[in-house]
């Protein structure tokens, strides 16, 4: 059973919850039902030390709502929590699956554009295993991430364009994705296929679900879209209530034929609600669910 849920704490004060996650924190409390515990990402993140505001005296089940973690940090962060009695309902195993997209590529595969992965070990840079002519006899148009995000609100590329695409271009790119991830580059680099969406007016028509315990959480409008926009079908969105781990998102777009496909699928933990999302009507969700655990 969820007993309690586990936020990021004000970067000046653990007594405070940070101010990104002010609503779902005041949602929660509103709920009645869940115990609030804080920790201090920033320290977590730069020293390894795990600070909460407080702890429990004995075993809690715990839902995270908070910033990304890479694998190995979240598999340390989750034994330092477990250590505390503070149980996360998702273990680093699934949180590695849901957040790592290659991870979980194979089991969306056929609703999602098209990838080739290209890890990075210690082999060497992943910029040496990428052969361009590669890509370019699988992908017309492609664009770049890492195993976690694509790199937006920049000035790097939504798309390539195979037939216009040189080489020294490329992999100056590279160089450049490289440095706007910086220390936030996560596995390697991933090659996907571009698709274009549909549009109404200057809007794309994306929806994220949560998914907690098998079942749909909430299914919400992830684009600013307005309400006349065909929805994502039901489907769809059932198919994939059963994916290797308790608590996850999937985004879904309608493309600009009229079917749809799968964007992007992380942790739900670490992903945020939607613009027009109401955290309460979200953790009131939780709450009738949370007997599943």
């Amino acid at each position: 059973m969820i007993k309690a849920i586990l936020f990021p704490s004000d970067v000046f004060s653990i007594r405070e919850v940070d101010s990104s996650y002010q609503n779902e924190y005041e949602a929660v409390i509103e709920s009645g039902d869940f115990q609030i515990y804080l920790y201090d990402y920033e320290e977590f993140v730069r020293d390894g030390i795990l600070r909460l505001n407080r702890t429990p005296s004995e075993k809690t089940c715990t839902l995270l709502r908070g910033w990304m973690l890479k694998a190995e940090q979240y598999e340390r962060f989750y034994n330092q929590l477990l250590e505390r009695n503070i149980e996360l309902i998702t273990t680093p195993e699934q949180y590695c699956t849901m957040h790592l997209f290659p991870n979980v590529y194979p089991l969306i595969a056929e609703d999602t554009p098209r990838m080739l992965v290209y890890p990075e070990n210690e082999d060497g840079p992943v910029e040496a295993k990428i052969n361009l002519d590669e890509i370019k006899s699988e992908f017309s148009r492609f664009m770049v991430k890492d195993f976690v995000k694509s790199e937006k609100g920049t000035d790097f590329p939504k798309f390539f364009d195979s037939a216009a695409l040189t080489e020294k271009e490329f992999f100056n790119w590279l160089r450049i994705f490289r440095q706007y991830r910086d220390k936030l580059f996560t596995g390697g680099i991933c090659i996907k296929e571009f698709v274009d969406l549909k549009k109404y007016g200057d809007r794309t028509n994306e929806w994220r679900v949560f998914y907690l315990g098998g079942n749909v959480l909430s299914v919400c409008r992830n684009s600013g879209q307005l309400d006349f926009v065909s929805e994502v079908p039901k489907s769809l969105v059932e198919k994939y209530r059963k994916l290797p781990s308790p608590f996850y998102t999937v985004d879904y777009a309608e493309l600009a034929d009229g079917s749809w496909m799968i964007l992007e699928a992380g942790d739900g933990q670490v992903s945020g609600l939607s613009d027009e999302q109401d955290a309460s009507v979200f953790f009131r969700g939780i709450k009738s669910k949370k007997k599943i655990f």
